[in-house]
């Protein structure tokens, strides 16, 4: 009975000195110093992907989609949904937890072929979305092999497709605006493999054209696909839709693309712009001079 009594008091003894010591080493307070603050909630910003595809089908859709959501979520600036439908294209209230336009903040028709599942109130709400809710639009390669049949989208992004004159080649590709965050990694000029669209009801004074090809380094023999006359082949630009910003670039066409890091460095940044994050210009402004180029 003794020996137990004992063990107790020793017990109590060691939890009262260890108590003390846990005090000891807790840190002071001092009242007079302001707390930390809280580190700044970062709002994600809500990206919505368009792949539906009524014409020619892109091996590279699902490798856009991917480097898209991998490049929001990497970056953690924004969420991004994905659909190869146009249901969400809308600005009436779906039910059912579906999300739309009023959710999203930017919209990217990655490699869109064909007239669109779109009824005329759909295409209200969306040329509303960007024109007059200020969001924005980012059109990736085939973009412009879509929707033909609707003026206002050929005004919104710029024109359309009018064929590729030499399919995918190394095109010799030149940096007309450096300064733009969509194109400022890329130098002077360069090479990349690559399908280049042929764009036609296009001018470059209705946009501000970033990269174009190096008229003075193509083959213009035999080709018949070849329509435009003055030689101005555009490969990205970005322009205003009323309020909201448009960015279009017809790089993308392979899956090997979209594991090039300069590519997905220009669809971040240009994602980024259209969301309001930098600052770029959207001016035209007259074609530069290449020597030995007539046009």
């Amino acid at each position: 009975m003794r020996q137990t009594r004992i063990a107790l008091l020793l017990l109590l003894f060691f939890l009262i000195l260890r108590g003390f010591t846990f005090a000891q080493d807790q840190p002071t307070v001092d009242p007079s110093v302001a707390s930390p603050p809280h580190a700044k909630q970062i709002h994600l910003k809500h990206i919505l992907v368009i792949s539906q595809t009524k014409g020619f089908e892109h091996d590279s859709v699902s490798d856009g989609m991917a480097a898209i959501f991998n490049l929001g979520r990497d970056s953690g600036l924004w969420d991004t949904t994905m659909r190869t439908d146009t249901e969400l294209l809308t600005k009436k209230d779906l039910g059912r937890n579906a999300k739309n336009l009023d959710y999203f903040d930017a919209l990217v028709f990655l490699s869109t072929t064909g007239e669109l599942d779109l009824d005329d109130s759909q295409k209200k709400d969306i040329l509303s979305f960007i024109k007059d809710d200020a969001k924005g639009f980012v059109g990736v390669h085939a973009a412009l092999d879509t929707n033909y049949k609707w003026p206002e989208y050929g005004e919104m992004i710029g024109g359309w497709f009018d064929q590729h004159p030499w399919s995918t080649f190394n095109a010799p590709i030149i940096n007309e605006d450096p300064s733009f965050p969509a194109v400022r990694h890329f130098p002077r000029a360069f090479l990349k493999f690559d399908e280049i669209y042929q764009p036609k009801e296009w001018s470059r004074e209705k946009v501000n054209v970033l990269l174009s090809l190096d008229p003075t380094k193509l083959n213009y023999a035999n080709n018949p696909l070849i329509h435009r006359t003055d030689h101005d082949f555009a490969v990205a630009w970005d322009k205003m839709y009323g309020k909201g910003r448009v960015f279009y670039s017809t790089l993308g066409h392979t899956e090997d693309a979209w594991n090039d890091p300069d590519i997905r460095k220009m669809y971040f940044e240009a994602i980024k712009w259209v969301l309001g994050m930098t600052e770029g210009n959207t001016a035209s402004h007259a074609r530069p001079q290449v020597p030995g180029n007539e046009h």
